[in-house]
């Protein structure tokens, strides 16, 4: 059988890394600890593999689900093998913590070393039934896997301020303090708006991810929300 299909560049990557790049659209794993990735990002896997379903963890966090309706549906992989995570095609990037914190959109995480601790924040400003402004930061030793629509840029936010669409941002430094920030004036709101109209504001050292699309704002997909909160909380 010949297809350019079994090209060097479309078989499976070898690698002494635990987490690695299949391809720039697609993350391998070898397990080993366990690892904690987005229920449904898994495409395939090799070897014995369980895939468990990972509850809040604490009362707080419990509360915070429900308070915020932020859907982050985790689910626990263990076993000996690699598996293969990839989610709706998005760019993929690995970022090691060394100590440090990292805050990202819920809809951009892909997958993370299991020892990593996770908490859901709420963006300064923010009312609370207001979509899309609660976040995951994530803190410790380990790698996280992002994934981004598109190929994104990342802005350096210590020079001037530094303003975000919503939907387009993927992730930023944890020491910066976002706050939501209404471009639109009275003029353009009588005029229809532009479209445009709320952003996370960025100021201080640190940098931000902004991804070259937007998620589509829609409540079944976006966490914060202010509905489905039993199912956010069972899935």
């Amino acid at each position: 059988m010949q297809s350019n299909l079994f090209d060097q560049s479309n078989l499976e990557v070898q690698s002494q890394n635990r987490f690695s790049l299949q391809n720039s659209q697609m993350l391998r794993v070898a397990l080993g600890p366990d690892v904690l990735a987005v229920k449904g990002s898994m495409v395939a896997f090799q070897g014995q593999i369980t895939f468990n379903h990972e509850g809040a963890g604490s009362m707080g966090k419990l509360l915070k689900k429900v308070m915020t309706s932020e859907d982050v549906p985790l689910m626990r992989v263990a076993g000996q093998g690699e598996v293969f995570f990839a989610q709706e095609a998005g760019y993929v990037f690995l970022i090691d913590l060394t100590g440090d914190a990292l805050s990202v959109n819920a809809r951009n995480l892909l997958a993370f070393d299991s020892g990593v601790s996770w908490d859901i924040k709420r963006v300064q400003g923010a009312g609370m039934m207001t979509g899309g402004l609660f976040n995951l930061e994530l803190q410790g030793q380990g790698t996280v896997a992002l994934q981004a629509k598109g190929h994104p840029v990342v802005l350096d936010c210590s020079q001037q301020p530094t303003y975000v669409d919503i939907q387009a941002a993927v992730g930023w430094s944890a020491n910066l303090v976002p706050k939501m920030v209404n471009s639109m004036n009275m003029k353009s709101m009588l005029r229809g708006g532009s479209g445009e109209a709320m952003q996370y504001a960025f100021h201080g050292p640190g940098f931000v991810v902004v991804q070259p699309d937007e998620w589509m704002n829609t409540t079944s997909q976006q966490g914060g929300s202010g509905g489905g909160l039993i199912g956010n909380l069972m899935s």
